[in-house]
């Protein structure tokens, strides 16, 4: 039986498999791929993200899959999100639909209050991030972003998360565009006004809005994963009735 494909695109924390842990069993349904975004790895040194870089890997996972058949869902969270709403300008053709977890499509709300307003936050710390320890750019981003205190990182890959989240370009800098005529579904956990602001940007240009509990992970929730479930399953079925 054929399976639709399903790409899952993670934000700046556990990346592949580890950052979907309630969507595994999606690839008893579909052909799920996990992606690692560029310089994520478990043990290389990270590297500079790169928004290109990451669409690349996106559109190179939509490509065809040996049986014919290119295309397929795609599922990203925070910083994914702007290389998947890049690839789907790029090849709206291969994305069946998006789904967008707390996406950090800043560039698109630049103007906006709540975004403005996390810029005027971050933007002196990303300034001088090459000037800073991995520990202290970390200890600071989560202290700006959460209110809350981080623990030294210990072990290997602590100190690589560290440096990875320093080597995060910020994200209003994205190139980003609107996707014309992708269905698109925004999850949010209804906890931070700026991830709603963009949530309701992307609602007013057509996006489904939908909000679970769960914070920032609203996908490792039951609700959440359920939203994420049947919206691509929707769009699969309206997919294939349209192909009969």
């Amino acid at each position: 039986m054929f399976k639709q494909r399903v790409v899952f695109v993670h934000g700046a924390g556990p990346f592949g498999a580890a950052a979907w842990l309630r969507q595994h069993g999606m690839a008893l349904t579909y052909d799920a791929l996990f992606l690692r975004r560029h310089g994520f790895d478990p043990v290389a040194e990270p590297v500079e993200s790169s928004f290109s870089e990451d669409t690349a890997i996106i559109l190179r996972s939509l490509a065809d899959d040996g049986r014919g058949a290119a295309g397929g869902h795609v599922v990203a969270h925070a910083e994914g999100a702007i290389a998947a709403m890049m690839a789907a300008v790029e090849r709206p053709e291969l994305v069946y639909s998006l789904t967008l977890v707390e996406p950090a499509c800043l560039s698109l709300t630049a103007e906006l209050p709540a975004t403005a307003a996390h810029r005027a936050l971050m933007q002196p710390l990303f300034d001088v991030r090459h000037q800073l320890s991995d520990e202290d750019f970390q200890r600071e981003f989560v202290r700006r972003m959460f209110a809350a205190d981080l623990q030294e990182p210990a072990t290997p890959e602590e100190k690589r998360s560290a440096r990875r989240l320093r080597l995060q370009a910020p994200s209003w800098e994205a190139p980003l565009h609107i996707v014309p005529g992708v269905p698109t579904m925004v999850l949010t956990g209804g906890w931070e006004p700026l991830y709603e602001e963009i949530a309701g940007y992307l609602q007013e240009t057509g996006a489904l809005h939908r909000i679970a509990a769960g914070g920032h992970r609203p996908q490792d929730s039951a609700e959440g994963d359920r939203a994420i479930r049947s919206f691509i399953a929707d769009v699969g079925r309206s997919r294939s009735a349209q192909a009969s």
